[in-house]
Order: structure tokens, then C-alpha cells, then sequence
């Protein structure tokens, strides 16, 4: 979501909180100084109405094993734009797997604000929201680029999506509302009608916030329980999801330390632990996951190599194997590395490596796990890093690929 309260925030917690008592809704975005501009083609997609209705009974194929050959890959980009400067829909391009290097190859069209991206486990849809102030997520098929519909999330500000691992629902997080939504998945990826809509009521807001600002919605490796991480409340909500009707259920709430500001949850592959990235106070924390249960317990605050700076974490990843995690330090305008330890029980900071970029706003690994892309706001750019997953080690790949007010990556 990134209003002129949220995008300042993206800046500076100070601005945020003034503008938001103003009680205004801006449609700027604070970008920085710079904000990069790529050559880029508009390729518009083809309109079809929403879908209507529930998930169609029968089954979507399974998610395909990551391909292990050397042709380009395809890669998506995420930007604001209705931004001075930003972009005009959903960037296009390819990456080449054992180099990094990214081609550009124009944009998809007709969808506003696609600020995060994610696609379904089949392959074949991809998802955006639409991060405004009438929030919707946008269904898009990839084969030909069709938009397939959007639907509305019922609040305001969207800025995370995930699709549950049986592919029959949509998860969503409204910043600005502090909401998280649910929609159906039909047989062709289309969306159904929201299912669920929860606000973050209680608690209340941490120090210096205005209200539930939920920034992340995704499942747990167990399936059956989903995770809504809220800045604004300083809390990490669990639900059991009924998948059969796509309703949820509060099953614990985890409160990090007042005024933490939590912004992102991976999972250890294990399943038992977890690991938070805290925006406002400039921390990770290491979490432990009871599947049973889905009752989260969060750990002592640790540094982020940021060496006390202004800085504000964004997401944070683990490899596949379990041995190292990555943070996206924004401001510090790094990629923390660290150890990961004791089966995932601890984090040890190995150190930074520079981004070649300014606020990396989110990063991805390639499905290989070989690449690590990294979408740097306020310059522009996608950073693409070799990832060792034996040594922790990250190599910058060459030159950062130009990419307008580049938010969000996503490859193929």
C-alpha cells in the first residue's frame, strides 16, 4: 500500500505518523531521489470479465519441479504506477539462469499499482495487487497474458498476496485497513468472490501508530494454519483455514516487543522455526512454530548489520537446504547474510554485502535457488546476486537491470 502515509513510512516512521493524522489519502508515492527509468515496450493484455462463483470442484495440476536448463527463464517486475516516474503495469523480461543477466521485454497493461506479485503453484496464473485505496487483486493467465479479472480485497492499500499450496485460495493483506482477505480459485486461476475478510482489532497500536497495518499473509508449512504479519499492532496473528470454505479462525496471536514493527515471516524448511524481520526497530527475531497448534513464539530482538544507521529491514529469506538466511536491509542498502544453526533455532550475522542499489524494497531467489534477485525502489533497479547455498557467499552478476520504481521481482 503505499499512500503518501505508507510510502513516507517507507522513508521514515516520523512521516508516516504526521501525515497519517492528517486523516488525507494521497495518491503520491515517496520513491526517493531517483527513481530509475527502463526501456520498456506497453503490451496490452486482453480484458475478461471477473470469474464468478466458488473454486470449481476438480482438482488444478500439481506445481512442476523447477526447470534445471540454461534457456532464459521468464521474470516478472512489480512497480507503482501511479508514481512520478513509475511504471505502467507488470514488467516483462527473462533472465538468463546461469548468468543473471535480465532482458527486458516490455509490459503488461491494465493493471493498476502491482506493487507485489505471486504466482500459483501450477505455473500457469499469475497474481498482483492492485495497491490502492479501493484495494483489489488481479488475476492474470500467463500463457497469454490474459487479464482474467480483479476482485476487490475490502480495504484499502494491498501490498502482499500468497497462494496457499493447494492452489484453491488466495491470501491478502490491506496495509492501510489492517485486513486480510481471502478469495476462491477456479479450475482456469480466475478469482471468486472474498470468502473472508478479518481486521486487526485487538491489540492496539504499538508506539507512534495510527492504527492494524497487516503487511503479510501467507500459510505455514503445516497448510492448515496462515500467518497475518501487522506493523501497526506489533503482531504476528495465526488462523486455521477452513479450505473448504475458505473462512478463517484465530488460533493464537504472537506480540513481538513494542514498537518492533514486524514486516515479513519466512519459514526454515524444517517447519519449526521462523524467522521475523522488524521495519521499525531496525531487528530480526528468530521464531519457534508449533504445527500442532500454529502457536508462534517470538524470539529476542538481533542486529541486521545495518551497524546502527538508518535503516529499515524488508524481507527476509532462508535457502532451501536450511543453511543461511537473507535479509534486505533498506537505507543500509545491503543484504545481510547469516548461519542458520541448531537445526534453525539460531541466526549468526556473517556480515553485509553491498546491494548496488538504493532500498531494496524485496528479494526472490530463482527457483533453482542458484540467483538472487533484489528489486531496489528508489533507483530503479533489480540487483542479481550468484548465491552459494554451500557457503552463504553472494557474487554480484554484473550490472543491475534498469526497472521503473522496481518494488517487487519475481522469477520463473
Amino acid at each position: 500500500m503505499d499512500t503518501d502515509a505508507r510510502a513516507a513510512r517507507r522513508g521514515s516512521p516520523l512521516l508516516e505518523r504526521s501525515r497519517e493524522s492528517g486523516g488525507g489519502w494521497s495518491r503520491r508515492r515517496f520513491v526517493g531521489a531517483a527513481a530509475g527509468a527502463a526501456a520498456v515496450v506497453a503490451v496490452p493484455s486482453p480484458a475478461a470479465p471477473p470469474t464468478k462463483g466458488a473454486p470449481a470442484a476438480e482438482e488444478r495440476p500439481t506445481a512442476r519441479p523447477p526447470r534445471k536448463d540454461s534457456r532464459p527463464r521468464p521474470f516478472y517486475l512489480g512497480t507503482y504506477t501511479s508514481v512520478e516516474g513509475g511504471g505502467t503495469g507488470i514488467g516483462l523480461a527473462s533472465y538468463d539462469p546461469d548468468t543473471g543477466l535480465i532482458t527486458g521485454a516490455g509490459t503488461l497493461t491494465g493493471v493498476p499499482d502491482p506493487s507485489y506479485l505471486a504466482l500459483h503453484p501450477d505455473g500457469r496464473t499469475l497474481y498482483a495487487v492492485d495497491e490502492r485505496e479501493d484495494g483489489a487483486v488481479t488475476a492474470v493467465r500467463l500463457a497469454d497474458r490474459r487479464i482474467l479479472g480483479a476482485r476487490s480485497t475490502g480495504g484499502a492499500g494491498p501490498c502482499h498476496l500468497s497462494v496457499h499450496p493447494g492452489g484453491r485460495w488466495l491470501l491478502s493483506a490491506n496495509y492501510q485497513s489492517g485486513s486480510v482477505a481471502v478469495h476462491p480459485i477456479d479450475a482456469s486461476g480466475g478469482l471468486g468472490e472474498r470468502t473472508e475478510l478479518v481486521t486487526h482489532s485487538t491489540p492496539p497500536p504499538g508506539p507512534g501508530q495510527q492504527g492494524p497495518h497487516a503487511h503479510q499473509f501467507i500459510t505455514a508449512p503445516d497448510g492448515g494454519h496462515v500467518l497475518a504479519v501487522d506493523l501497526g499492532t506489533d503482531t504476528v496473528y495465526t488462523y486455521h483455514l477452513d479450505q473448504a470454505k475458505g473462512t478463517l479462525a484465530e488460533a493464537s496471536q504472537a506480540r513481538t516487543r513494542p514498537g518492533a514493527g514486524p514486516r515479513h515471516l519466512t519459514f526454515h524448511p524444517g517447519g519449526r522455526y521462523a524467522y521475523l524481520a522488524n521495519e521499525v526497530d531496525d531487528t530480526v527475531a528468530v521464531c519457534g512454530y508449533d504445527p500442532a497448534t500454529g502457536r508462534l513464539t517470538i524470539g529476542d530482538p538481533q542486529p541486521t548489520g545495518s551497524s546502527g544507521g538508518t535503516n529499515y529491514p524488508a524481507q527476509i529469506l532462508v535457502t532451501a537446504n536450511g543453511s543461511f538466511a537473507f535479509l534486505a536491509n533498506r537505507g543500509h542498502n545491503s543484504i545481510a547474510r547469516y548461519a542458520v544453526e541448531a537445526d534453525g533455532a539460531r541466526l549468526r550475522l556473517l556480515g553485509t554485502v553491498p546491494v548496488a542499489g538504493d532500498f531494496p524494497r524485496q528479494i526472490a531467489f530463482s527457483p533453482d535457488g542458484r540467483l538472487l534477485f533484489a528489486a531496489n525502489q528508489r533507483s530503479g533497479t533489480v540487483s542479481v546476486f550468484h548465491a552459494d547455498s554451500a557457503s552463504g557467499e553472494l557474487r554480484l552478476a554484473g550490472e543491475p537491470f534498469a526497472s521503473p520504481v522496481a518494488v517487487c521481482s519475481l522469477p520463473l
